[in-house]
């Protein structure tokens, strides 16, 4: 009992800051509000609200300005064009103005009352937890797209801790500092995050399914996430690539010294088109792949020094919201 109660005084104690990515969710979002508000104003001492809308095509701008003025807790901000789910959170991330950051998804699967599981586990001295649904309620494609960039991050987080990611994240702000110069117009705010702390946990969530909208996440896409996340911050390609190289030239050397044990042997070559096409075939194969992942490389840095912003905001509302305290309701 003493231990329940005091991870409920801490949460109490927490002035926490949730930003959602918003894109075509005019639906949801009122939804979504209220249902926050209720949790955040029964359970920490100072909130906010950050909405980012990521170049909606339906009303979702006009709802996040109906929803400012209904609470003044509320923040908008609404982007130039479509910058993706990331960039959107990372503008958000810069914008916070409390000791803890919340983020969630816009389509309520993530339910909101499920944050203060989040933000107790913070208490037990980890960064970074994440929600972790107890059943995923997706689609073969997009679960096992979800796997693929899982798999992908690896590398960074290690491989227990990449099985545990999810939009539904609570962390420490103070962590920002570790990407406050990060420019690079390719964003993951999970990698982002083992540049500040390695301390990662995770808690198991109800995962609800869609029942506004439609997702906006497709085994396509989700794939380029992968892609671009290997390619933009790690050298693994590189490295996979030097590795094929060197077996290729292990391979051509083999072949090379069976050839001169043939003719050393029986006085001839080893006959037949066919077999030195193959040869040909496996060299040019890995020597355009090699050319490829470096050209990928190339054009991330070539992209960089034209200075491409990560985002840019045309509108931003409530920027200085109003403090909401614990226990304190506005009008409505």
């Amino acid at each position: 009992m003493d231990s329940i109660e005091l991870k409920s005084d801490f949460i109490s104690d927490m002035s926490i800051s949730v930003i959602i990515p918003v894109y075509n969710s005019e639906q949801s979002l009122p939804v979504l509000i209220d249902r926050l508000e209720s949790v955040l104003n029964g359970s920490c001492q100072t909130f906010e609200v950050i909405l980012v809308n990521d170049s909606s095509c339906d009303g979702s701008w006009e709802t996040i300005v109906s929803l400012a003025e209904r609470f003044p807790w509320l923040q908008g901000i609404n982007l130039m064009r479509n910058y993706g789910q990331h960039n959107a959170l990372l503008c958000g991330i810069r914008q916070a103005k409390h000791e803890y950051i919340v983020t969630i998804d816009d389509d309520l699967q993530n339910p909101p009352e499920e944050i203060p599981h989040l933000l107790s586990r913070l208490e037990e001295g980890y960064d970074v937890v994440y929600g972790t649904p107890q059943e995923q309620q997706h689609g073969l494609w997009r679960n096992l797209a979800s796997t693929l960039t899982k798999m992908a991050l690896q590398g960074f987080m290690g491989a227990e801790n990449a099985q545990q990611v999810s939009a539904f994240r609570a962390f420490r702000t103070d962590l920002r500092e570790a990407f406050s110069k990060y420019e690079g117009s390719f964003v993951s705010i999970d990698v982002l995050l083992t540049w500040g702390t390695t301390r990662f946990s995770s808690v198991p969530v109800r995962h609800e399914p869609r029942t506004i909208g439609q997702s906006n996440y497709t085994f396509s896409r989700l794939l380029i996430h992968a892609v671009n996340m290997m390619t933009g911050f790690s050298i693994l390609p590189l490295q996979v690539a030097s590795f094929l190289g060197f077996a290729c030239t292990i391979f051509g050397l083999c072949i090379l010294i069976y050839i001169l044990a043939i003719v050393l042997v029986y006085g001839s070559v080893v006959p037949g088109f066919p077999f030195l096409a193959s040869i040909i075939a496996i060299f040019s194969g890995a020597q355009l792949l090699a050319l490829g992942i470096i050209g990928e490389y190339l054009a991330r840095m070539h992209f960089k020094s034209l200075g491409r912003p990560i985002c840019v905001i045309r509108e931003h509302i409530n920027t200085e919201p109003t403090i909401q305290m614990k226990g304190v309701s506005d009008d409505k």
